[in-house]
């Protein structure tokens, strides 16, 4: 049997994102930001999939669970104990922009937002918790949508670099790790996420979206040499969302089909950000998608000297494609596209669970990159049940983890540099796809329902206790 124990100083924790927990949406001098106009349940995703999404709130049509999410901006203490009590080594984060800046375009930023960080990253130090900071995570500033139609724009990189300049000056000695910029590939599928915008038309999204993304890569790049200029030793990463992409027969029409799928959704940005140039398959792709890049003077530069120390990554799901293929072929839960994989089982929310594939996606990850890598999001979105006695007994969640950290060690033991592990949503928060709290991923469980009703109170499930054993022993009682 093969020995489980991960590596000395692995990095256990758990993962969030400030716009789907904190809350206090217009408290401390906080700005409107993507986030704050998205309303919840299913319409949600309706609504980001159609060109021309208006940004506004309209209270008397949706609920927009966001604005209270579940309150962490007043409760961080008592949810940052029970990090520690699990055990946590790091804790993946985000810093709202639009508490640093509340128009995202000011000179000077907001005090009363700083320093509310200033307090988080004490707490968690206070308990012995590295935080890992995520800097833009689908929360750009409102006033940058509407006044500058977001990343569409190139002033966006001037207005991102003052608020990496503002941050990593104020938080030089309390955060090593950061990621620039969340599921940063995830923006050709859902521009308004990553990008802040809602293409202009369908036919324009292609366009629209790379335009948009390589305006992100000079900023991150700047980013990376800002950071290890103003904080030495730091740790600066980029954030993907993959998926390894199978063929769904050994047709080799089907499997050249799944290798161009892969390369422009799972690898296009990577070789970017982290090889420091466009992949050679970009070339044909743009030439047979109409997409022509405004690439300036001395951006390929900047991009090439401002490389990611590490790639931090969120793995779900593996997705099967084939070139031709039929709507009730379609793996339905999938957000990323593709057929239903018959060896595999899904969630309640249909999205195809596929532990074997971690494994795969990290040792491909490391073969193409041979930097560090780090899984910043993984879990089951699951409809939890409360018992008379006040327990959750998510076994099903348990599971789930169990085969996924078993992958882990074996793509270790294949020879991959694995930093550490965060799941998502560590404690149950607003899903960012369809603003439910009812589709829960966390090992706390939280009152609040997808109608608003609820406590907000924290309660331990089962897997809060198998998790802890896990940090514990450092995976060795898998």
């Amino acid at each position: 049997m093969m020995n489980r124990k991960f590596p000395e100083g692995f990095l256990w924790g758990g993962a969030t994102a400030a716009n789907q927990l904190e809350g206090a949406y217009q408290e401390g001098g906080k700005g409107l930001n993507l986030a704050d106009v998205l309303p919840g349940g299913k319409v949600r995703l309706e609504l980001l999939m159609k060109p021309g999404f208006n940004y506004e709130i309209d209270e008397s049509k949706y609920h927009y669970p966001n604005h209270e999410g579940i309150d962490f901006y007043h409760r961080y203490k008592e949810d940052i104990a029970l990090f520690a009590e699990m055990g946590f080594k790091v804790y993946r984060m985000s810093i709202a922009w639009s508490r640093i800046f509340p128009r995202g375009d000011e000179e000077t930023p907001n005090e009363e937002g700083l320093a509310f960080y200033d307090r988080v990253f004490d707490e968690l130090h206070k308990h012995g918790i590295e935080p890992v900071v995520t800097i833009s995570h689908y929360e750009t500033p409102l006033h940058l949508i509407k006044e500058y139609g977001a990343w569409k724009n190139r002033k966006l990189i001037g207005f991102f670099e003052r608020y990496v300049r503002t941050i990593f000056d104020r938080y030089k000695n309390k955060v090593k790790y950061w990621m620039t910029f969340n599921e940063i590939n995830g923006a050709t599928h859902f521009p308004l996420f990553g990008l802040g915008f809602s293409a202009s038309s369908e036919e324009a999204r292609l366009q629209e979206s790379f335009q948009g993304l390589h305006h992100q890569f000079v900023a991150s790049a700047l980013a990376v040499k800002i950071g290890h200029e103003i904080i030495p030793g730091s740790q600066i990463g980029c954030m993907l969302v993959y998926a390894p992409v199978y063929a769904f027969d050994s047709n080799p029409e089907n499997v050249m089909y799944a290798l161009r799928e892969e390369q422009i959704f799972n690898y296009y940005c990577g070789d970017v950000q982290v090889r420091g140039e466009y992949p050679a398959f970009a070339k044909r792709y743009f030439e047979e998608n109409g997409i022509k890049l405004d690439i300036q003077d001395g951006d390929l530069e900047i991009i090439k000297e401002g490389t990611v120390d590490y790639i931090g990554f969120s793995y779900y799901m593996s997705r099967t494609e084939r070139k031709e293929k039929t709507n009730e072929e379609s793996a339905s839960g999938n957000i990323i596209g593709g057929v239903k994989n018959p060896f595999l089982k899904a969630s309640d929310w249909g999205w195809e669970i596929d532990p074997e594939g971690l494994r795969i996606s990290l040792n491909k990850l490391y073969d193409r990159y041979q930097v560090p890598l780090f899984i910043v999001e993984n879990g089951l979105g699951a409809k939890d049940t409360v018992e008379a006695d006040g327990s959750v007994n998510d076994d099903y969640r348990i599971d789930y983890l169990r085969d996924h950290i078993k992958a882990m060690a074996e793509a270790i033991e294949d020879g991959v540099n694995l930093m550490g592990y965060t799941p998502w949503g560590c404690i149950d928060l607003v899903s960012a796809s369809t603003g439910e709290m009812s589709k829960r991923y966390g090992f706390i469980y939280v009152d609040r329902h997808d109608d608003g009703s609820g406590t907000l109170e924290r309660s331990k499930k089962k897997s809060f206790y198998w998790y802890k054993d896990v940090i514990a022993t450092n995976g060795e009682q898998l």
